[in-house]
Formats: structure tokens, sequence, C-alpha cells
């Protein structure tokens, strides 16, 4: 049986490899537990697996499932007193007590999710490339066995072969068509983990015959490439060049590796070690039998040169300008074949050095989590490279389950080490909209020590800034303080949920945080905006727009430099006069010139239809929320800003007749709105809604005080939330709401719970008690 553990080190197994900042709070990882559960509990496990299954084709997103089973044993303090779930008819008017009643039964559920130090656990999965490139990464260091046993693999495979598509492919995430990245990379997957070329009951035929039929593995994007090389199933001089020596070059170049967006650097960093050392794993067998299955003519007669630049149109998201393509040419048959030979290979060589200094301190600062999933596994490659039997390799394989998640549709991976302080961050500002006093039991208290416990109170280790690192003091991750990684938004969100819950008393919320901790929290905000008033992500924007002509990818859209964010930049307004109302004597004309230069920042990205593009939850309307919110916050209202106005009635437009609004992932990718449609082949033209997508767009109005105009759109609105809750006061899995780089999608499974709370607590006490006698 699995067991999900929580903030909890490797007592059990005495691990002396794990390091950790904080006593490993916001941990979350799962063991196999070979005691089984009880009856009910296995009978409830593979009810969840068998209902996934039969419909994962139309229904692509896992529940959480195992987990809400674990813990509603472990934590369950019932519904007793509450009337069942009520339907609200379409003309039917909503009661106070109806709309109490559903936030009632939806904190009560909410609080089952939290675990003792205050975090609440959840899926950050839905990329389908992490777990095959950790599979190949174990498999050339020959630790596939001991980090991966039989009940892991058989997850993982159940996993992926749950989101193959139905013409045998996989998409680049659980929501998307058919690539050639992610089809090959699962393909070889599974045949490491021991599946048969003709296994999963024709899956693998399937799998195999839409390779060939789409031109073979050379058609795979680069980082495809990149991978296939490692394994030796690709040569290497099949890629575009990754010389290490560009972390030699001067910094005052636009080009210069640490001018680039963080999680860019990261992965290209080991990436071009990789590529500068040309490793190839062991070739046995399997790889000998791989390089036959995978191509549509022999492997010793296959053109790499002409394949370098071969790339499915499938894949092809961010094509190759001409120039960029001329730079490859270049180092390709000019730069590499000098620098492999002496005297220039002593320049490879110190490049190679640098190259791993590099990787050790992100490794070291990062408590070998390391920023993400893709370098997380490069890193620990690199490590083995450099020395099989170092400390360095031991750490990082005490952290691979800290990326490893179980769910109803199988093993994944996720994009990061969780989503922990996001969701705590937006999970309090959504219970306390609600003023339900009384059902906040001990959530906002452990939620509030989780906060305390995450914000990062140093700088990463040395002269930061000779690595490229901003300043991190006072921060908050993304995720946990042993992720190490700042940002602007999760920083924003941190104080302000810190700061609501200073304003409550102590009996509710507990202890404040002290003031010294918000004053480094703020000027760790400040010192993001960049020059045109916007905020980006992790760090300044540090280069130009036009470097995105060398985006390598081929997959991803916006990778190169760390743009500014509508999202990230109103987080940023609405933190700062929050804590300015709280603290009018600290930097008080700082936040004051900060505000009025990032108003003028979303103003200006605002588009001609009224919207704002959203680049971290889909779409516009996750954008649009954003810039209304960080207007009104910053002292623009419906009636002075014709910016208020217009995204105003952007949204409005966009409702649909049931009275909820359903964006698709797909207005993220092709940038223009799209509404999701029925999943079945009953009536694919039918629109539907989304809780999430309806609590963004309700919140917005609301904080545009529509109430005060004309109600109607949000009494129909919340209709459609309050008739989504389950008997349980959960709400349901929709489709995937997360994205990244334009065009990948990834869970945040807290919003379907949280969205859903804010915007009836909003709607409850600013619209309802308002608006009505």
């Amino acid at each position: 049986m699995w067991r999900l553990r929580l903030s909890q080190g490797d007592d059990e197994y005495d691990d002396p490899f794990l390091t950790s900042f904080n006593n490993n709070v916001g941990r979350q990882f799962w063991e196999f537990d070979p005691i089984p559960g009880t009856p009910e509990e296995q009978a409830l496990v593979e009810k969840a697996r068998a209902d996934f299954t039969k419909t994962r084709h139309q229904i692509k997103q896992s529940s959480d499932l195992l987990m809400r089973i674990q813990l509603a044993k472990e934590n369950y303090c019932g519904q007793p007193d509450l009337a069942r779930v009520a339907k609200v008819e379409n003309e039917e008017e909503i009661t106070e007590e109806t709309v109490v009643n559903t936030l009632k039964r939806a904190l009560r559920f909410y609080s089952v999710l939290q675990s003792e130090d205050g975090h609440w656990p959840g899926d950050y999965g839905g990329p389908l490339f992490f777990l095959s490139e950790l599979i190949i990464g174990l498999y050339v260091m020959d630790t596939l066995e001991t980090i991966l046993p039989n009940e892991h693999k058989r997850e993982i495979c159940r996993y992926i072969y749950n989101h193959q598509n139905v013409d045998g492919g996989w998409g680049l995430h659980i929501e998307g068509s058919s690539s050639m990245f992610c089809t090959t990379l699962n393909y070889i997957g599974l045949r490491i983990l021991g599946q048969e070329i003709d296994g999963g009951d024709g899956s693998m035929h399937k799998a195999r015959s839409w390779i060939l039929h789409h031109g073979g593995a050379t058609y795979t994007p680069s980082w495809g490439k990149f991978w296939l090389s490692i394994l030796g199933v690709y040569e290497w001089d099949g890629n575009n060049p990754l010389p290490p020596e560009i972390w030699l070059l001067p910094y005052f170049l636009p080009v210069h590796p640490g001018r680039m967006w963080c999680h860019t650097r990261m992965v290209y960093l080991p990436m071009s070690y990789l590529y500068g050392k040309r490793f190839v794993g062991p070739i046995n067998d399997i790889v000998l039998s791989l390089r036959e299955e995978l191509y549509n003519q022999d492997y010793n007669h296959i053109d790499w040169n002409l394949a370098r630049n071969q790339c499915s149109k499938e894949d092809l998201y961010f094509p190759h300008p001409i120039l960029q393509d001329i730079i490859w040419k270049c180092l390709h048959e000019f730069a590499e074949p000098l620098l492999m030979r002496w005297p220039f290979s002593k320049l490879r060589n110190r490049a190679l050095k640098t190259v791993m200094k590099h990787i050790e301190y992100e490794d070291v600062n990062t408590n070998y989590i390391c920023i993400g999933s893709v370098n997380k596994v490069m890193n620990m490659l690199c490590c083995w490279i450099d020395d099989p039997n170092s400390i360095a390799v031991k750490r990082h394989l005490s952290r691979i389950k800290d990326y490893l998640w179980v769910a109803e549709d199988g093993m994944k991976m996720n994009g990061y080490n969780g989503s922990q302080l996001w969701d705590v961050a937006l999970a309090v500002q959504a219970i306390v909209e609600t003023n339900l006093t009384n059902e906040y039991g001990s959530m906002l208290k452990r939620a509030h020590h989780f906060i305390k416990m995450s914000q990062i109170t140093r700088d990463s280790s040395g002269d930061f800034s000779c690595w490229y690192r901003h300043s991190s003091n006072g921060a908050w991750p993304f995720s946990t303080s042993d992720n190490g990684w700042p940002a602007s938004d999760t920083t924003a969100e941190g104080l302000k949920a810190a700061i609501m819950l200073a304003e409550l008393p102590s009996e509710i919320a507990g202890q404040a945080l002290e003031k010294n901790k918000l004053y480094d929290a703020v000027d760790f905000i400040l010192s993001l905006q960049n020059s045109n008033g916007g905020f980006a992500s992790y760090e300044l924007t540090r280069s130009y727009a036009w470097l995105e002509m060398i985006n390598p990818s081929e997959t991803f859209g916006d990778i190169v430099i760390d743009y500014q964010y509508v999202e990230c930049t109103s987080a940023a307004i609405q933190s700062l006069k929050q804590f300015n109302k709280l603290h009018p004597d600290y930097r008080s004309e700082d936040i004051e010139a900060c505000i009025d230069k990032a108003l003028d920042f979303i103003e200006s990205v605002q588009l001609p239809d009224g919207s704002w593009y959203g680049s971290w939850g889909v779409c516009y309307t996750y954008g649009t929320w954003f810039g209304i919110t960080g207007l009104i916050i910053g002292g623009k209202t419906y009636e002075n800003s014709s910016c208020v106005r217009k995204g105003c009635e952007f949204l409005l437009s966009k409702q649909l007749p049931s009275g909820g609004w359903g964006e698709s992932y797909l207005s993220s990718q092709n940038r223009v709105y799209t509404n999701i449609r029925k999943n079945d082949d009953d009536d694919k033209s039918v629109s539907l809604s989304h809780v999430v997508n309806t609590g963004w767009a309700m919140l917005a109005l609301i904080e545009a005080e529509q109430g005060k105009r004309d109600a109607d759109p949000l009494h129909r609105a919340a209709k459609v939330l309050i008739n989504s809750q389950m008997e349980n006061g959960d709400f349901p899995q929709q489709e995937t709401i997360g994205v990244f780089n334009k065009n990948c999608v990834i869970s945040y499974s807290a919003y379907r719970n949280i969205f859903p709370i804010w915007a009836l607590g909003a709607y409850l006490n600013k619209v309802l008690m308002i608006t009505r006698p």
C-alpha cells in the first residue's frame, strides 16, 4: 500500500546524506508499505485506479484520490451538522444560508487535507517528459533498480500507459496531442523498465508505429536528441552545439548565460557539461535493440548532420530563425573540431571545470533538490560522471523521492518538489475571505507556522553574485525553504498572507511574523522591479527580448530571459499596498514610487480586447484577474480607469450560458481565447465551465464592484460553484489549469479547492450581504 509521508526526513533508514535548512518542513513523498491497508482502503484504491483508466481519454487529470483516501482516514472530522448538498436551480435565488453551508462544507473538507506542518500536499505533475529523463539518467548510472524497485516500476508503467493517446503517441503534457519528443522518450522509458517490444496489450506496437510513421527518432526536438545521445541511441554529432565555453564569456555580453532566465540557465548548464564531455552510457542489448526500433533506416547509415535540424511538425512550436541555424552550423563545423584538439582542448577542460563548480553551487544551495526536476536529473548525472562514489551523488539520490507523486493514474514526476508555499499563501487568503471564523479551527495557525518556517532568512552561500544569483534574504520560495530559490510573486503572496494573519487575533492565527522579517520581504520585492515598472519571476530581467532568436528548444516559447509578467507585477502591488497600510513608516516613498511604475506597466501590457495574457495559469482569465486586481488595489477604480472597465467587459463577454467560465490551455498555446470543449464523441461543440476559471473571473469582477452595477453575472457564476460541490465538500478535478513557457501545462491540484472557497467567500461578504437586505 502506498503511503504519503509529510515533513519527514528518512529517519526510518537513518539517511546520513539528507540535508535540510528547516528540518524538512514541507517535504512530501510517497513510500510503498508492504503491509496492506484494510480491505476497504484497498477496494477504494483499486476502484479509483479502474475508474481513471476507464475514462482516461476523456478526463486526463487525476483527482489525487490516493492522498484523499489516506488523509480522510487519518484526519476526517465529519460534517454532522450540515444539510446535504442542494443544487440551486436556474431561476432560484441564492440564499446566504446556502452559501455559508457550501463554504462550511468546503472548509471542513479542506482542513482534512492539511498536514501537521501547515501545508496542503498535492500533485504538481502534467508534463510527460520528466519521468523518462529520470529513467534514462538512473539507467546509465546503474542505480535504476535501487531507486525504482518493482513497486515503483509498476506505478510508473501505469502512469505512462494511462496517458498514452488513442493514436499511440504521448503529448508534451497529459492534455496534449501526440509529439515525437514525448512519444520517443516514453517508449524508451517503458523499454528500459522491462516492457517488451510488443507489450502493453499492443500499446508498445502502437507507440513504435507512431514514431516510425512520423519519420523516426531523428525528428525528435533538441531536448529529445540530447537524452537519446546520453543513452547511446543517437549520436552527439546529430546535436546542435551546446559549448560549455559560453560560461567563460565576459558577463557584459548579452548572450552570457548568467543573463538568462534562471530555469533556462540551470537546464543548459548541465546540458553543456554533458555535451562537452560527449558522455554516452553503456552500450548493451537494450540500447542496440532501440537503435533498430526507433528508426526507419539502418542506424549506421543515418546522416547525423542532416538530423541536427530535423524536428517533427507536431513538436515545432518555436522554429529556429535562419540566424540561429547559421550560428549552430558555424559552431558545429568550425568551433567544435578546434575545441576537441590540443591546445584548444585546454579551454574545453577549463570550461567544464567552471560549469561543474556552478552545478555544485546549485546543488548545495538547494539541498540537492535543484530548481526543478529537469536540471535535478542532469545535475545528478554530471556529479556521477565527475565522481560516481561522491557524497554529492548520494545526496542527489536521497532527494529523488521528493519529486515522485502517486495518484490513481500511477506514479508521476513533479516539475518542482511541490507547490507548497504558493498553495498555502493563496489558501490563507481564501480562508480569511470567508470570514467564517468558527470554521477556521487550527487551519490558519498551522498555515501561519508553515509560512514562518518557509521564509528564506539567508542569501545563497558565499558571494552569490559570482554565481549569478539574486539576493534571497526575506523571500519566500515556490515550494519549500530547502528548495531555496526565491520568486517575486511567491514572496508577494507570502507577504500578503503573513500580513493578513498578523491582523487576526493570535488565538485564531498564532503569533505574527516579526516586523524585521516583513521588512526583509519588502526589501526583496523592491529589489526586483525593472526599469519599466514590471516584475519578472525570479530575478531582474538581465538581457533583451531579441535573444529569444537563439531559443534552441523548438518546443517552448519565451524561455531565454526572465520576462516581466502581469501576475508578478500585480502581486507586488497588492503586497506592498497591504504592507504600507500596516507599516506606513517603512520605505513609504520607495513603495509609492514602485507602485506607480508597476501600475503603468500593467496598463501598458493590457491587450486591445481588454484582457491580459496570463503566463502561469490558463490564461486570459488568469491574467485578467491579476490585471484588474492589481490596478484596483493600486488605487484605480472602475469609474476612473478605462483599463479596469475594458478588463471587466472582456470577462463578462466570455461568461458562458451556464454562468461560469471555462478556458482551455489552447488559449496559452495559440494566444487566442479558447473555451474548454466537451471531450467526448457526443457533442464537442458544448463549452464547459471550470470551477477555477470561474473563481478567477468572479474575484476580478467582485474587486471591481460588479455587484453594485449588475450582480446577475455574479449570482449565475456562484450557482456554478455551489452546484459543482461534491457531497464530501470537495470540488471536482477538471482540466489542467497551470501553464509555463506558453506551450506546456502543469497541475495545480489545490486550485480546485482554493478558488471556489475564495470566490464564494468574496461573493458572500462583498455581494450577497451588501446587495440584499
